[in-house]
């Protein structure tokens, strides 16, 4: 790894849930690309930060809530003091829950997974882009799910919000757009991460079996579009929401 070289070479990457899952494949494929990441999660992302140096990366750990918005304005004034820009953004950070029916979840589940799964990438952009406009732009990328592409039973928060950080993405990247700002979501259908929690293997298999792909999703498999999205390779791309599912929204 090395700040000289790969798609993101010298650019700063912050990467929210990066103690685990996908959020730790896209840290560590960042840095294989060059960028210098940002690693920041609630736990474990020190954890993350040590792999990246181990191989040769470079980067800095920041402890964040991402329904907090005083502690964003922290690790990007931070960020900012010790690199001078923020030249990238992955919303990663997300959860689910057990119980998320209309008629079985509840006010405080609800609040729960809209408030990271949501307003976390919504004060995500508000802090960022005010500085990415400075610098003359940036890349931004928002992951939803296909829960908030198509209709999933026992989701209705996740969904929701999933479904509105789409919505959401749209409407910044098309306000921004002219400032050189790209805004793109990333939508993994079932990706084995620790999300999974206590889903048995038959279930995991009967899903694997009903996927076109055959296969499960692994992080690396989105945090590859996710980098994509982050590179120059997507310059003249914005406003777009890629499924990596296996072929499951297809069906």
């Amino acid at each position: 790894m090395s700040e000289s070289n790969g798609v993101l070479a010298g650019r700063t990457i912050l990467i929210t849930g990066a103690g685990s899952g996908i959020g730790k494949a896209t840290c560590l494929l960042a840095a294989e690309q060059g960028a210098y990441v940002v690693a920041a999660d609630i736990k474990a992302q020190d954890e993350t930060l040590a792999e990246i140096q181990a191989a040769g990366g470079s980067g800095e750990a920041h402890e964040l809530d991402v329904t907090d918005g005083a502690a964003w304005e922290r690790v990007v004034e931070s960020v900012l003091a010790s690199r001078g820009r923020v030249d990238g953004l992955a919303n990663v950070a997300g959860i689910v829950s057990a119980s998320d029916a209309l008629t079985t979840q509840n006010d405080a589940g609800w609040d729960r997974i809209t408030g990271v799964d949501l307003k976390g990438p919504y004060l995500g952009m508000r802090t960022v882009i005010s500085h990415m406009l400075e610098a003359g732009g940036g890349k931004i990328v928002n992951v939803a799910s296909t829960a908030g592409l198509i209709g999933m039973p026992n989701v209705v928060a996740y969904s929701a919000s999933k479904g509105g950080v789409i919505a959401m993405s749209r409407q910044v990247a098309i306000e921004y757009a002219a400032q050189n700002i790209r805004v793109n979501v990333v939508a993994p259908g079932v990706t084995q991460t620790p999300m999974l929690g206590d889903i048995t293997e038959e279930l995991l298999a009967q899903v694997s079996a009903a996927t076109p792909a055959g296969i499960l999703g692994k992080p690396e498999d989105v945090g590859s579009a996710i980098v994509f999205f982050l590179s120059p390779g997507s310059d003249f791309v914005t406003g777009q929401v890629l499924a990596v599912d296996g072929g499951w929204t297809a069906q």
